[in-house]
């Protein structure tokens, strides 16, 4: 391992990841052998951190609160279809 990929390899171990899976992570970003683990630990932790983002910016919160949202707004529309084509039958009945 060259001296950068030392140092890498002591801050990953020093932010907690384990031991195998920094190394794992070192080789993935190395020139070395890019293996599928490696390859699959490093989308692995991308995954992690990103899902840990989201919930950090409430995410799935203001998900979820957009989508009660576009249910209400989709009944209130439904129902002003549904007057309308009352309204309509009515007129249409009343016409004759």
């Amino acid at each position: 391992m060259a001296k950068t990929d030392k140092k890498l390899l002591k801050s990953l171990k020093a932010r907690g990841l384990r031991k195998r899976t920094a190394v794992d992570v070192v080789r993935a970003t190395s020139g070395a052998t890019k293996s599928r683990a490696a390859r699959r630990v490093v989308a692995d932790l991308s995954s992690v951190v990103d899902d840990v983002s989201d919930r950090l910016r409430e995410g799935p919160q203001r998900r979820s609160a957009s989508a009660k949202k576009a249910a209400r707004t989709r009944k209130r529309k439904a129902r002003a279809r549904t007057e309308a084509a009352k309204r309509g039958a009515r007129k249409r009945t009343a016409a004759r």
